[in-house]
């Protein structure tokens, strides 16, 4: 099962309405997949500056001058945004490789790292998460969004989509891949790493493995054409934009809107119910083994 949503804005003047956009397209696909859910969204970035997201099960020790501590560390200034059991570390570019190593050190779990991504996830329904977050009152230019079913790993945190392997890249997932253990080992090799036992985040490390490599955006997902095997929808975010692929069979449901205004991802069209202008919009079935994306 599992519901995957995503949204990109093509006009600024929609960017304050993302989060709760996103947020109703979220709980509508709630029995799709009731065991965790998670969101990526892409907001505004500073100069100089880029941030991690973490996550703890007892925020309330773990973040109690986690900003100072970790600015002592690494001799650089750090702000920390607490939100739930997440936290967003803001901290000067270059130093995230660094932040990262500290925090793992400590125990704390890395959701994502970029100059404009933030993730949130958690084990729960849809509408408690977003909840949770504050979700509705987020902001950006384009953002995905994920309920599961878990089939292959546990019901956890990690677990959760979207899985980000990259700076300011992530993956959202519906299906199953069958060779994920030999990619993630092809993938290790080349020193790229995963942290979980979930299939999703091999596909997001072979995406951003690909990109590191060179490729664009839409090369990248051709590749996961030839490369994984399985059945899947893939929904991919980075800084620019978000990208969609569907395995060569397509058995997965999926359906895409576009408008002047905006272009939409959703498992089934039910979610594009109350986005604005939805009944003006061009609606069709992405095809199977065709890379569709847009950027910036």
């Amino acid at each position: 099962m599992c519901g995957i949503v995503g949204l990109f804005l093509k006009k600024d003047e929609l960017r304050p309405r993302l989060g709760d956009l996103l947020t109703d397209m979220l709980i509508t696909m709630t029995d799709r997949g009731p065991d965790s859910a998670g969101i990526a969204i892409y907001g505004d970035t500073v100069e100089g500056l880029t941030k991690v997201t973490i996550q703890s099960d007892t925020p309330e020790v773990d973040f109690d001058g986690l900003d100072t501590a970790l600015s002592d560390a690494l001799d650089v200034p750090v702000a920390l945004k607490a939100i739930s059991t997440h936290a967003v570390l803001t901290l000067p570019e270059g130093k995230e490789a660094a932040a990262i190593a500290a925090l793992e050190g400590k125990g704390l779990r890395i959701m994502g790292s970029g100059q404009s991504m933030e993730i949130f996830k958690e084990v729960g329904l849809p509408k408690d998460v977003a909840e949770r977050f504050a979700l509705r009152d987020m902001g950006g230019s384009h953002g995905i969004g994920h309920t599961r079913m878990a089939t292959e790993s546990a019901v956890t945190t990690l677990g959760a989509h979207p899985f980000s392997t990259a700076d300011d890249q992530c993956l959202v997932h519906n299906g199953s891949l069958s060779n994920h253990n030999q990619m993630r080992r092809k993938l290790a090799k080349k020193g790229v790493m995963t942290r979980t036992e979930n299939d999703t985040e091999v596909g997001a490390a072979y995406i951003s493995s690909r990109i590191a490599d060179g490729a664009s955006l839409g090369e990248a997902l051709e590749g996961t054409l030839e490369d994984l095997d399985g059945f899947f929808t893939f929904v991919t975010g980075t800084k620019d934009g978000f990208g969609v692929v569907r395995d060569p069979v397509a058995c997965k449901p999926a359906v895409m809107a576009e408008t002047e205004d905006y272009v939409a991802f959703a498992s089934e069209y039910r979610a594009f119910a109350d986005l604005p202008g939805i009944e003006a919009a061009k609606v069709w079935e992405p095809e199977p083994a065709t890379v569709y994306f847009w950027e910036r």
